[in-house]
């Protein structure tokens, strides 16, 4: 009980400073004239606070969290949503056969915490899991936890699985590199650097939680298509609707007038995510869009975000909403035909300033800039047109010349200090960068375009721009070595929670061409108690087979094969321990195996 007033208290102060913020956000508006919001980030530091516990951002960034304080909302009746127990919402809606939740967060703790509000209301069993999208349900486990006797469904779009190893596997290096960048992962609590929100959330992952336990259950009743299901004696009508995610779908609880769904989000929608990820077509979005408004419903809530109740409420916004992401396709479909580049459809697109008056339709998140190069790239492909993307030099050698060209490193120096000093921090920006990446770097030259990346994080309401800014001033300044997460860095419990397929497929995006120039052989790998599995190693590149007529087969036990990848055992050893065993030339399978970027597979 001492903990829980804690946490109340916690919120509360939360909740005032963010009025405190708020007021004086419009004390400053009247009586300072406060000029009106930039795109992208501020020209200077006129909007830049500073916050009690020490971060500086733009004063509408801090103000975007008052909206995402953790709050569980009676939507109506049987319906309840917790906002602010992490990056996404935990939906629970009453059947006449026991409670349905929706997604789960990022773990089993975060859902454990959800249950406990929701049974502040009702004693209801849960009976059903339903999954919006592959993201925010690895706290299912949580829900079987609870009441272990009790038989629980799962549901979900049948590729919630496969994207969910997808983004754990061949990608992993980079798209955990983007996690930690986008989502503030690395930054501290407090301070100048420190976190103020994520833009869908106040964090990633909430900080409360000592440990987070993953406990995703993949769905066993699935659908990929427009459908009606019944659940726990309700009836839903499901629709696929990809936004973030080719996975995502709306419920449509007609009876209950609710729908839940992933395409509004709490901010202009993120057609392009700086972490990384595949393209997120608008043409898509506003199908899905224009279907959920078509509901007329009287309750919409999100996988993100404050629930809307009230028809017309719903409908306004959510117009608005879905013209915004339209304005951005056609203006950048109008503007290509015109053929401007990329970088030029940048600067001329600009969302009419009206869309500022509402959340759903502010740069919170990510930025209109970045969004239209994207749908531009995702239409007809990264050259757009301007002959010096068609061959660029190296970045190293380009740089190396533009420093050369201006007169040297000391007047570049100069240049970008200057630029800094009038607030021009896209010039600095690119004269740091060239520095930085030139053959000649130095500490100074990672400084300065550190200085500048934070300057550019305090100056813009975006959350993902202002968390990849600090992530990358800090790692730039010492402060913190992203270098660790540019390799794959395969665990052991993770290989053997995977197939064994996985663990060996994978080894395709770890080859190096030039270890790979004369090797043609056909490798198998019989683990103990699995299916046999194979690469082909030809023409530098290492295609899957089933393993069925190879050259050389490797056997042992997958908890060996584990402690190979995972860095605990060298290939060698294990060879020479006999808990590897080769059938055929040993000599060949070692020398086709080092053709892999992994360490202990360099005999």
């Amino acid at each position: 009980m001492l903990e829980l007033a804690r946490q109340t208290f916690g919120i509360q102060i939360g909740q005032t400073l963010f009025r405190l913020i708020q007021l004086n956000t419009r004390i400053t508006d009247l009586f300072m004239n406060t000029q009106k919001r930039a795109r992208s980030f501020e020209p200077n530091a006129n909007n830049t606070i500073s916050l009690p516990t020490g971060q500086t951002a733009h004063r509408d960034h801090a103000e975007h969290s008052a909206l995402l304080v953790r709050n569980f909302y009676q939507v109506r009746p049987g319906v309840w949503c917790l906002v602010g127990n992490g990056l996404s919402n935990q939906t629970f809606i009453e059947a006449p056969n026991g409670i349905i939740a929706i997604d789960t967060g990022e773990s089993n703790e975060e859902m454990c915490a959800a249950i406990l509000e929701l049974r502040k209301h009702t004693q209801s069993p849960i009976v059903a899991v339903l999954y919006t999208h592959f993201h925010y349900v690895s706290g299912t486990q949580a829900v079987l936890d609870e009441d272990s006797s009790r038989e629980i469904e799962i549901w979900g779009h049948e590729k919630i699985a496969y994207n969910r190893i997808r983004a754990t596997s061949e990608i992993a290096p980079a798209y955990g590199r983007g996690l930690v960048e986008q989502f503030a992962i690395s930054l501290p609590q407090d301070g100048p650097d420190g976190i103020v929100n994520v833009g869908l959330g106040n964090f990633y992952r909430n900080p409360q939680f000592a440990t987070q336990t993953n406990g995703f259950i993949a769905p066993k009743k699935t659908f990929n298509s427009q459908c009606t299901i019944e659940v726990a004696g309700l009836s839903i009508e499901v629709t696929p609707a990809p936004s973030d995610a080719d996975d995502s779908v709306t419920y449509w609880f007609e009876s209950l007038g609710c729908a839940v769904n992933n395409l509004v989000w709490p901010v202009l929608f993120n057609i392009f995510a700086i972490r990384g990820e595949e393209y997120r077509d608008p043409r898509i979005m506003l199908t899905g869009l224009d279907h959920l408004l078509s509901l007329n419903a009287e309750h919409l809530v999100g996988a993100h975000g404050k629930p809307i109740s009230g028809a017309t409420e719903i409908v306004n916004r959510v117009t608005k909403y879905r013209d915004a992401i339209q304005f951005l396709l056609d203006q950048t479909v109008r503007l290509t035909n015109r053929g401007y580049t990329s970088v030029e459809l940048a600067h001329e697109i600009r969302l009419p300033d009206f869309y500022d008056e509402d959340n759903l339709t502010s740069e919170f998140y990510g930025v209109a800039e970045h969004h239209v190069r994207q749908i531009r790239s995702g239409l007809l492909g990264w050259f757009d047109g301007d002959p010096a993307n068609l061959f660029p030099l190296p970045r190293k050698e380009h740089s190396d010349r533009m420093i050369a060209g201006f007169g040297g490193r000391e007047i570049v120096r100069k240049k970008a200090n200057d630029a800094i000093n009038q607030d021009d921090l896209r010039w600095a920006c690119e004269l740091s960068s060239w520095l930085v990446n030139s053959s000649e770097a130095e500490t100074a030259d990672k400084l300065l375009l550190s200085n500048t990346l934070r300057l550019i994080a305090q100056r813009t309401t975006a959350a993902n721009i202002r968390n990849w800014c600090l992530a990358r001033a800090r790692d730039l300044d010492g402060t913190l070595d992203m270098t660790r997460f540019n390799r794959h860095r395969i665990s052991r419990k993770q290989i053997l929670s995977a197939p064994a397929t996985q663990s060996v497929h994978i080894l395709r995006v770890m080859l190096l061409p030039e270890r790979a120039l004369d090797i043609d052989t056909h490798l198998g790998f019989d683990f103990t108690n699995h299916q046999s599995i194979g690469l082909h190693i030809r023409n530098c590149v290492a295609v899957p087979t089933d393993g069925n007529g190879a050259d050389v087969s490797i056997n042992c036990a997958h908890e060996v094969w584990a402690d190979i990848l995972s860095g605990d055992l060298k290939i060698s050893v294990a060879v020479a321990s006999k808990e590897v065993k080769i059938n055929g030339d040993t000599n060949m399978a070692l020398a086709a195996l080092q053709v892999f970027d992994v360490e202990n597979l360099q005999s």
